[in-house]
């Protein structure tokens, strides 16, 4: 990366000019048609099919509608719901003493919670008296009744603060901008997790070291984007996980090696490099795997071997390079290539392992021998060093997406410029660049071209353009005629953000920006046509990497590290492809337009050799995802992954708490109460022997609900997570845990009986409406970039009640949550002066 220069400098006046612009006015503010004036009410400007309406829900019954006056629904509540949410007592924070059923909109967020728990059953509590019959259920309905139609009347929209790119969204702005795909960890800090998501508006935090980052990103793409012939050497360094199996092929690995690392990296230009490999040590820091000689390492480019090294047993931390093995300098082009250092494979079978081989090959490491499970040596890092001796700038994909022109002539070069900085401008902008916005990147065109070449100046443009606030913040306009307290359309150019960024976590494409700037996309059926084009698109995958990843939690599996002798098949290998089978699985059912419900109830799923071990599932060969039919009920859907099953455990135990915590958050949209202070925990509170006997999870469970302050949340939480105890820490099937055969017999919160994980999925398919509210909630939270709140409710039934018209297909969802007022418009809230916008 370069230094800072003066341009640098001048970029950062910029972006802080920009930034004091946006502070000063809010968001961006016009009189485009396009972003008309919407009154408060329900206009034209909503969608039909997405208003919130008076539309009773499918499961409503003729008792609801008519038969249940306020005068009794009143009465039930004060008799099974007052006694303990009452002014005295307030369980759970909450008082209905002066709940009254007819007058629920003036409270609209006290109804929503009632609402919740009766939908899910969890109120009355286990083991308090309950009405007979579908009383509790109507009682519901009618409420969301009321406040349904309420919200039809008066919609809120909600507001959401400007929003800056997160890692992920630069990251793909970039591969989408560029034909480039960089790793933005070096340059932005990490982003605030809130509700699950990492793109909550008011969440995100901006500060000087968030836009150094920026500044400092934009110098380091813009470089590598068109390439620097005057490049100075640098090191870039790729750690492999010490807990990653290295017997095996890595994927992007040659045919015939095992172990080590494959990535992608960018070169700068056009020279020569030399590639250093360390290698792992054992505590008194000979060589790990010194035992066998005649081991080689290949370092590959493109799958092409371009060097050889032997690997000398008396290798030690001891000697000058200590465990590194560096090559010659080796010639490479510019641009994006595929490297690889890996071992050369020497035999077909495990002959070299003294037990039966594992997966965690360097668990034996962990307890000081030198050599015993796996005894080969295994890569610890790998790390590229130049260019060295720069020979020029080779054509590359991303610099073909940036010079569309080429000049002849010296005088053609100003007007060849501005092409590509407009044309830039307008995919980076996601609006069409002004005629201000594109002299003011060819300011610093020209700056660049004084110092240096035509290609310099392009470069500092572009540098330019990533600095802008432009690019970094998703501004949305604001009519100028809208006055506090008011709703209003979105543009169709904002319209089209929010779309991608939700279906793709990047910036429009150039057909999306074509339809806003003709006033298309409302057109009908113009919108539903694109959701389809776009969820055909290969980026639609962004929905399972990015929104169903952080919906269940997947980034928390790189947490767990199980005891490695209790454990010694699972590895970082095996997690990564549990995350994947996970991914792969959610992707499907957006792909090909399956029910939510089969998240749940799925027969099949999708693994590789690793996983398919993990299972039990035969006859699956090689590193390649293929999906299977599942035979065994207990692992359909998604309480049978090993990556939800995994997460939730600890390293040398499963939790029922955690496992029954995940599912009452994530599944149920009901999350149980912080403990109380100074409980301790299950580990602390209960041995885990008496005797010669070890207990089971299930018997130390049963000992630490016998506290009071425990057992109120505990007997609703541990069947949950009691009901997937056959499944291990590491989500493997097993029938015993210790010395006891596992019993996962219970009873749901609402009395239902359950046996296994078939058991538990049939319980919660009882309960699919909070299920399906559940999870609309949270692609409402994802898909807006701000937290759901009690207003957003009836337009979260609506988008249900309609998908249940397409048998819940996932397409229903999206397309509910796109043609919502939530999502189509805005509202500047009164608290706003006109100053402050």
């Amino acid at each position: 990366m370069r230094p800072m220069s003066r341009y640098t400098v001048a970029v950062m006046g910029v972006v802080s000019a920009g930034l004091t612009l946006l502070a000063a006015d809010g968001p961006r503010q016009g009189a485009s048609a396009a972003a008309a004036q919407a009154p408060p009410a329900a206009t034209a400007a909503a969608p039909r099919a997405a208003r919130p309406t008076a539309t009773a829900p499918a499961m409503m019954t003729a008792h609801a509608t008519s038969g249940f006056p306020v005068t009794e629904q009143n009465a039930l509540v004060k008799q099974y719901c007052a006694t303990c949410h009452n002014d005295r007592a307030k369980a759970g924070g909450l008082t209905l003493a002066a709940f009254d059923a007819g007058a629920v909109t003036e409270h609209p967020d006290v109804a929503e919670k009632v609402i919740r728990k009766l939908r899910a059953g969890m109120m009355p509590p286990a083991g308090a008296r309950r009405p007979e019959g579908t009383v509790l259920s109507d009682l519901a309905t009618a409420l969301e009744m009321r406040i349904d139609r309420a919200a039809a009347l008066s919609p809120n929209p909600g507001r959401r603060p400007f929003q800056r790119l997160n890692r992920v969204e630069y990251t793909y702005a970039i591969r989408d901008l560029l034909n480039l795909d960089v790793d933005v960890e070096a340059f932005l800090p990490p982003d605030t997790i809130s509700d699950g998501f990492d793109n909550v508006a008011d969440a995100q935090g901006f500060s000087p070291t968030v836009l150094e980052g920026y500044l400092r990103a934009a110098s380091a793409i813009s470089t590598l984007a068109v390439g620097d012939a005057n490049a100075a050497p640098t090191e870039a360094t790729f750690k492999v996980p010490r807990t990653a199996n290295q017997m095996r092929q890595v994927e992007g690995a040659p045919f015939g090696t095992r172990g080590g690392v494959a990535v992608t990296h960018i070169f700068p230009a056009d020279g020569e490099y030399t590639f250093r490999m360390m290698l792992h040590s054992i505590p008194t820091g000979q060589l790990f795997g010194s035992s066998f000689p005649g081991e080689k390492i290949e370092v590959s480019i493109n799958g092409a071997r371009v060097a050889l090294l032997d690997i000398p047993t008396s290798m030690s931390e001891a000697d000058p390079n200590g465990m590194n093995l560096v090559t010659p300098r080796i010639y490479v082009k510019a641009g994006p290539q595929r490297v690889a250092a890996a071992f050369i494979a020497r035999f077909d079978a495990p002959v070299d392992d003294l037990i039966a081989p594992i997966e965690h090959t360097m668990a034996d490491s962990q307890i000081g021998s030198g050599f015993g499970i796996t005894a080969l040596p295994h890569l610890r890092e790998f790390a590229i060093t130049g260019p060295i001796k720069v020979t020029g700038v080779s054509d590359s994909p991303s610099r073909r997406r940036i010079f569309t022109c080429r000049p002849t002539a010296t005088s053609e070069e100003a007007a060849c410029a501005a092409s590509i900085v407009r044309r830039l401008a307008s995919l980076a902008y996601r609006a069409p660049a002004s005629a201000e916005d594109v002299r003011k990147l060819m300011m610093f065109y020209e700056q660049g071209r004084t110092e240096g070449d035509f290609e310099e100046g392009v470069r500092m443009a572009l540098q330019a353009l990533l600095a802008s606030p432009k690019f970094l913040f998703r501004l949305e306009e604001v009519p100028a005629t809208v006055r506090p307290g008011q709703n209003y359309r979105i543009t169709e150019y904002d319209l089209a953000s929010r779309l991608s960024f939700f279906l793709w976590g990047s910036g429009p494409d150039e057909e999306l920006l074509k339809l806003a700037g003709r006033g298309m996309l409302r057109q009908p059926g113009v919108i539903e046509k694109q959701v389809a084009r776009m969820l055909r698109d290969p980026r639609s995958e962004a929905l399972a990497t990015r929104f169903a990843s952080q919906w269940l939690r997947l980034q928390d599996l790189v947490r767990l590290i199980p005891d490695y002798l209790q454990y010694p098949q699972y590895d970082r290998t095996l997690a990564d492809a549990l995350k994947r089978e996970t991914e792969l699985f959610f992707d499907a059912i957006v792909r090909d337009d399956r029910s939510v419900l089969e998240l749940l109830t799925a027969d099949y799923t999708f693994v590789n050799e690793r996983v398919a071990k993990h299972y039990g599932v035969p006859n699956i060969v090689g590193p390649e995802f293929r999906r299977v039919t599942l035979t065994d009920p207990n692992r359909r859907g998604l309480l049978g992954h090993g990556s939800i099953l995994a997460l939730t455990s600890v390293a040398d135990r499963t939790s029922p708490v955690q496992r029954g915590k995940w599912i009452m958050e994530v599944l149920l949209g009901s999350p149980p109460p912080a403990p109380p202070p100074n409980v301790p925990s299950l580990d602390d509170s209960v041995s885990a022997a008496q005797g010669a006997r070890v207990l089971s999870v299930r018997e130390r469970m049963e000992e630490h609900r016998k506290n009071p302050a425990c057992n109120s949340c505990h007997r609703v939480i541990d069947p949950l997570g009691l009901a997937l105890e056959n499944f291990d820490v590491t989500g493997a099937w097993r029938i015993r845990d210790g010395d006891s055969t596992i019993d996962s017999n219970g009873d749901l919160y609402d009395g239902t009986k359950m046996q296994g994980p078939k058991g538990l999925r049939e319980a919660i398919l009882k309960h699919k409406d909070v299920f399906l509210l559940s999870f609309t909630e949270s692609l409402m939270t994802y898909g807006l970039g701000r937290r759901v709140e009690h207003f957003d409710l009836p337009t979260v039934r609506a988008i249900v009640r309609d998908a249940e018209k397409g048998d819940y297909r996932m397409s229903a969802f999206v397309l509910g949550l796109v043609k919502s007022p939530a999502f189509q418009m805005g509202r500047l809230e009164a608290a706003e002066t006109t100053e402050e916008r």
